[in-house]
């Protein structure tokens, strides 16, 4: 049975959603200085209704990050830190015996929240990373054969030291793909850290700005936002462009493994995500280029002979993009 096409988006409420998450990122950028493209991937995952992994080194906001978008999306945030020997009952839960109830009763975990930081994820050993899986694609927790589900909406900001880090684990390919966006966290430049440095000179640390930031929007207001986006206009060009973009990236030199389809589901929702930040009712060639790379770079694998180069996946990922046709001219409805 075909499904019923939903009516396009109207201008009003494109409007009204992009003025929320331009204040909201003015709201961030007030609290993170030099990080606007983290900001903005964060945002756009959010309203694409993604997890987020960020590469990076400790002492770079990640927790304040997490607490800031929570704080002015209205939602609630956790954050667990993972060491070699936390276990999957930490994360998620487990039944614990009453004695007045003479019963089992479970006790919730940290992820039963709705923005959750999952910091230094490749500390954990394997069976860790598999209890966040189910949560990261199913959005539930099952223990001792019962199911409890999250709170929409749920979403995690995971972060992972780099890999050649004493101490850590690679995360396996079934959970780098339940991420919608890879994102590297780098240092501030000289102008940027002295700015840091001033403004805690003068007594505006960024955690005492927290407590005084104020919601813009609530957990359903962000569920809007994600219905919003999701019923942005697609030419059937855009949609040419990212199966050719996904498609490219099987055999292509340099890659031993290319990206699965997901990937051209995530540079949907991402695309869509990032117009409507952006403004706009419909998604065109731009918003696809500017969120492959954060949708790819985890889900393809370099070819030996290509590690041994030297090369990286986002100089690749790069490549692919240059040798794939942009499509010109698209006739978008509405605009």
């Amino acid at each position: 049975m075909t499904q019923p096409t939903p009516p396009p988006i109207d201008a009003a409420t494109v409007a009204e959603a992009a003025a929320l998450l331009t204040e909201a990122r003015a709201r961030l950028a007030e609290l993170f200085v030099g990080q606007e493209a983290l900001v903005t991937g964060v945002l756009t995952a959010v309203v694409a209704g993604g997890h987020v992994l960020v590469e990076s080194l400790p002492g770079l906001g990640k927790t304040l990050l997490v607490k800031a978008v929570g704080r002015i999306l209205g939602l609630d945030a956790n954050r667990i830190q993972f060491t070699p020997d936390l276990m999957p009952s930490d994360i998620t839960g487990s039944h614990v015996f009453d004695l007045g109830e003479r019963k089992f009763v479970f006790h919730p975990g940290p992820v039963f929240t709705q923005f959750l930081l999952a910091d230094e994820l490749n500390r954990s050993p394997a069976k860790t990373h598999a209890a966040l899986l189910e949560v990261m694609a199913e959005r539930q927790v099952t223990a001792d054969g019962r199911r409890y589900p999250l709170r929409p909406p749920f979403i995690v900001l995971a972060t992972q030291n780099p890999i050649e880090n004493e101490g850590t684990y690679a995360l396996p390919e079934a959970q780098l793909d339940r991420f919608l966006f890879k994102l590297p966290m780098g240092y501030p430049s000289q102008a940027e850290e002295e700015r840091i440095l001033t403004l805690h000179l003068h007594g505006a640390s960024p955690e005492g700005s927290l407590e005084t930031l104020a919601p813009l929007t609530n957990a359903e207001g962000v569920l809007r936002l994600q219905h919003t986006a999701a019923r942005l206009t697609v030419d059937p060009s855009i949609i040419a462009y990212i199966t050719a973009l996904v498609r490219r990236t099987r055999g292509f030199p340099g890659l031993h493994v290319g990206a699965s389809p997901r990937a051209g589901l995530a540079m949907l929702a991402a695309g869509r995500a990032l117009a409507l930040l952006r403004g706009r009712g419909f998604v065109v060639p731009d918003d696809i280029a500017d969120v492959a790379l954060a949708a790819l770079r985890h889900r393809v694998i370099l070819s030996p002979e290509a590690e041994v180069e030297g090369r990286t996946a986002d100089a690749i990922v790069g490549e692919i993009l240059r040798a794939v046709e942009v499509p010109r001219g698209a006739r978008v409805a509405g605009a």
